[in-house]
């Protein structure tokens, strides 16, 4: 089992930059992802960026340009985004994705507002 321990998120005002950071207890045997998605109310749970063991990345159209993802080290990822919009207000979900599992953490709320 994996559990994750993530910070930062909150209020942020419009225009304005956060940094999400996930670390997770454990590293499973072989390749992974790890990455972000968020839920906003009413929709469905979507990808915001994600990097493999090997170091490519992927982001949502939506972040291109203005996030990027980052590992401090096989245990820890960080999400950095900039130029925010009320848009992007939703909860964040740290994500592991191994060949056989999914795991997420328990969320973080981030809220664009002025």
């Amino acid at each position: 089992q994996v559990t994750f321990v993530q910070s930062g998120g909150g209020l942020v005002q419009p225009g304005g930059s956060l940094r999400l950071s996930c670390r997770a207890s454990t590293i499973p045997n072989g390749d992974f992802e790890m990455g972000w998605y968020r839920q906003a109310p009413g929709k469905q749970r979507e990808l915001v960026a994600s990097i493999s063991t090997r170091g490519q990345t992927d982001y949502a159209d939506f972040v291109k340009g203005r996030a990027f993802i980052d590992r401090d080290n096989s245990l820890s990822v960080n999400l950095h985004m900039n130029n925010l919009h009320p848009n992007d207000t939703a909860v964040y979900y740290c994500n592991m994705k191994t060949l056989s599992r999914t795991y997420w953490g328990q969320g973080t709320q981030v809220t664009v507002a002025s």
